[in-house]
């Protein structure tokens, strides 16, 4: 039977189809799998699967979830709609754009998107840019659209403006006010506004309530211990029609208030729905006893709580190890030769250790160390790939032709690369776009000679929106490779990159060519060649369309960014950045007060409760071994502070720690290793830093040119892996090679792009 291979209490929660039900997953109770196999069981049961919605904490999560749904039921589990609150609700907003007076291609903004609009209105009005922090600033706007709380409503808010003008900023409602504004005239929306419309959709428009609430019969809600108001409010009124709502998380894991997350929604769930069925996942397979048990003492300190006793039948392992350092420098060298020992005496890989810490902050001094001991390492929530400025500019223009009223790509590539076009050109398009109530684009197609503009400037204003206009013409016309070849092409960026004398100018060049390759995978792969979810209609291959393409990375989580396949490295992530991971070693560093816990959070008892909610996720990522330390000193901002440990050390029971070095006896030779080990690591090869690597290392072989290639040659690609030509078509730089590689079937490559390696 599908549900023999879950537990009692998880086939229990997996049978459950009918009505409310909440699942209690504590850490490392195989929730995942727990809803993976109930939505299996759901289309066994004969439900429709476009009438399931699943909403997942990363894109990443939702892709292997269904994949898994898939082998245990077949193909028909590719048409449920499943993702993060974001993408879905994105494609029900595109579907119903007209209704918001949107169009079907408004763009989507990320946060970097959303400060350069913030920058540029301080500037306008000539704010200081320091007071009005842009990234606090988009905090206060986020938060906001989070609660429902719209620009008029902010402004008539009595609270919130004297919290600003207490804090010396009383224009953020207006800027708040002109953000939006903006985002509106460019048919753009950020993020917030996703939901925050969504939210808009479901309460002006009763038909379509209705329609979507038919639709999505079974509702299930993954880590819905990290929901805001605006998403609570989008499930409750979805879910009222039939009730077949199941949300799964773990309150002792609900860590991201500062995003607006909510807490209560867990916890009142109970309230929201008497009659649900309450299923508790206690049993821990990722942990051992030590880590498990330590970890529970910790949690138990919290009030507000759902009760529950996280146990596992894995082996006792490890005591805990801990160990107090002179400063932030000792600490990274303890933590570097931990690693070391463990991997010349246990066999491990540089994979298997995770350095968590609570600021970005502290990655600086642990960095430098493990450069010194030649320690690859990765920082989680560095530069993406898709967030280098070379990559930025290019979808910026990807943006522009598919939405020409995208006044913030405009400005960001009408001269770049350069055309002559001046601060003051563009300052004068400006005011004619603001005179005319039209965007920069539409401004500058229809510039004319008396609009006091230089004629010969004009004229390059012109041939640009020309340019881009052509395109935009061909945007459904052509797939996304076909017209975003042309226009990197035509934009004459590559170009721009090679001739640049900088050294790191070629690799920006590679890196946009590496862009190019990801659109056309894009558009071969066959993953979407199903249903439309919404619709119900065939989506074809060929449909594959430069805006969906723009869709897929703008709705890209971090963790879903940040994942590039290379794990040959320690893991270097703040906490938060590491929930829902786990490692084999887990090294928690910077345990002191007013560091973890923040100092921030030491007044209040919920947001301590928080902290020590972050504490017991930063243990619970450990599988085989938790390694605490903390710096007596630390500078911080210039100064150096001495340092109390953390009260949550204290708050681990005792017995859990290691006998060698239990609380308050620190070792007279903290560094020192066990017997017949050695404190000198020497590598077989030298081990440098990968930090914003912008592309993988080949995985060998010989480059060759486009001529040099033929039928039957065995080849090479970094991301395909090994496979063989079988066919060859066109010439010169259009040449494409069709290469069937062993793990991922035939692809059809452009060679110019492709960076195959002759084996």
């Amino acid at each position: 039977m599908l549900l023999d291979e879950l537990n009692q209490e998880q086939r229990a929660a997996a049978q459950q189809t009918e009505g409310a039900v909440m699942i209690v997953a504590g850490a490392g109770s195989g929730k995942t799998r727990t809803l993976t196999y109930r939505i299996a069981y759901l289309l066994e049961k004969g439900v429709d699967p476009f009438n399931i919605l699943s909403l997942t904490f990363t894109n990443k999560a939702a892709k292997e979830m269904k994949d898994r749904i898939i082998s245990l039921v077949g193909p028909k589990a590719r048409n449920i709609m499943m993702g993060t609150f974001h993408s879905v609700f994105a494609k029900v907003l595109r579907a119903e754009a007209e209704r918001l007076g949107y169009i079907s291609t408004f763009t989507i903004y990320d946060s970097d998107d959303s400060k350069g609009l913030i920058k540029n209105i301080l500037k306008d009005h000539s704010l200081d840019p320091k007071t009005y922090n842009p990234g606090y600033v988009l905090s206060r706007i986020s938060k906001a659209k989070s609660s429902l709380i719209s620009p008029s409503d902010y402004l008539d808010n009595q609270q919130l403006m004297t919290e600003d003008k207490a804090s010396n900023k009383p224009y953020i409602g207006n800027i708040y006010q002109e953000y939006n504004n903006r985002l509106r005239k460019a048919m753009s929306m950020d993020f917030d506004d996703l939901l925050f419309n969504m939210n808009i959709l479901l309460r002006d428009f009763p038909d379509l309530l209705l329609k979507y609430q038919d639709k999505f019969r079974y509702i299930l809600v993954d880590e819905y211990q990290d929901t805001n108001f605006s998403q609570y409010l989008i499930i409750k009124k979805l879910a009222a029609r039939y009730g077949n709502i199941c949300v799964v998380g773990d309150d002792a894991q609900s860590i991201y208030s500062f995003r607006g997350a909510n807490i209560q929604n867990i916890l009142n769930f109970k309230k929201d729905y008497p009659d649900c069925g309450i299923y508790k996942l206690e049993q821990n397979y990722r942990s051992t006893q030590t880590i498990v048990k330590a970890a529970n003492s910790v949690i138990a300190k919290n009030r507000d709580q759902i009760k529950k006793e996280v146990w596992t039948s894995n082996e006792e392992g490890h005591k805990i190890n801990y160990n107090e350092c002179e400063n932030e420098k000792e600490e990274a060298r303890w933590i570097c030769k931990e690693i070391v020992s463990r991997i010349q005496t246990k066999n491990s890989k540089f994979q298997d250790f995770a350095i968590l810490y609570r600021t970005n902050q502290q990655s600086r001094s642990l960095e430098e160390v493990l450069r010194l001991y030649n320690i690859p390492y990765r920082i989680y929530s560095g530069t993406s790939f898709y967030d280098r400025k070379e990559i930025r500019d290019v979808l910026a223009y990807f943006r522009l032709v598919v939405n020409n009223s995208d006044d913030e790509a405009f400005l960001r590539v009408i001269n770049f690369p350069t055309r002559g076009i001046g601060d003051t050109s563009i300052n004068r398009l400006k005011i004619l776009a603001d005179q005319k109530n039209c965007s920069l684009f539409e401004a500058a197609l229809n510039l004319s000679y008396t609009d006091g503009i230089h004629a010969r400037t004009a004229q390059k204003i012109v041939d640009f929106a020309l340019m881009l206009r052509a395109y935009t013409i061909d945007v459904f016309n052509k797939n996304a490779y076909d017209i975003g070849f042309e226009i990197v092409a035509k934009s004459n960026i590559i170009k721009h990159w090679k001739e640049d004398p900088d050294p790191q100018s070629s690799d920006r060049a590679d890196n946009i060519e590496e862009l190019l390759n990801a659109v056309q995978g894009f558009v071969e792969s066959s993953e979407d060649a199903i249903l439309d979810q919404l619709t119900g209609e065939e989506i074809s291959i060929e449909n594959k369309t430069l805006d969906v393409f723009l869709q897929q990375v703008s709705l890209m989580s971090e963790t879903d960014r940040d994942d590039n396949g290379e794990n040959e490295r320690v893991s270097l992530m703040t906490i938060h950045a590491a929930k829902g991971l786990e490692f084999p070693y887990v090294f928690v560093c910077g345990m002191e007060e007013n560091l973890f816990p923040s100092i921030m959070t030491i007044v209040s008892r919920v947001d301590l409760e928080e902290e020590r909610r972050l504490f017991y996720v930063a243990m619970t990522r450990a599988q085989t071994e938790l390694l605490l330390s903390c710096a007596n000193s630390r500078f911080k901002n210039g100064q150096l502070n001495f340092n109390e440990r953390s009260r949550f050390l204290e708050e681990i029971d005792q017995q859990y720690f290691n006998e060698e070095i239990r609380m308050g006896k620190k070792s007279a030779n903290p560094f020192a290793f066990k017997q017949n080990t050695t404190e000198t690591f020497v590598p077989k090869k030298i081990f440098t830093p990968i930090v914003n690597k912008p592309l993988p290392k080949p995985i060998g072989g010989n480059p060759v040119s486009i001529e040099e290639f033929f039928v039957g040659m065995d080849v090479a690609h970094d991301k395909f892996g090994f496979g063989k030509i079988i066919a060859i078509e066109g010439t010169g730089d259009d040449t494409k090679a069709e290469v069937n590689f062993e793990a991922f079937g035939t692809k059809k490559l452009v060679l110019r792009f492709a960076k195959l390696k002759k084996i």
